[in-house]
């Protein structure tokens, strides 16, 4: 277990605060460690879940994605957007 000082501003302790009452944990630590489970979860490995599979097949299927033939034609693309 690594030990850490941070400083955190008050809208994040009250949100550690939420999170430690919600699924009832001892301390802020059990709190930092249940928000970082669920951003590798939903953030860092979506394509591991079989809802987001299923989410870009369909995708896929109805034609929704766009084909570039260059980064430069997909940066024009978002900086006119």
């Amino acid at each position: 277990m690594v030990k850490a000082i941070i400083n955190i501003n008050q809208r994040t302790n009250r949100l550690l605060n939420i999170i430690k009452a919600k699924y009832g944990l001892k301390d802020k630590s059990e709190a930092i460690d249940k928000m970082a489970e669920q951003y590798n979860e939903e953030i860092l490995e979506p394509e591991l879940r079989p809802e987001y599979v299923e989410k870009i097949k369909k995708l896929e299927k109805n034609g929704k994605f766009k084909r570039y033939s260059s980064v430069k034609e997909l940066r024009e693309e978002i900086e006119n957007a």
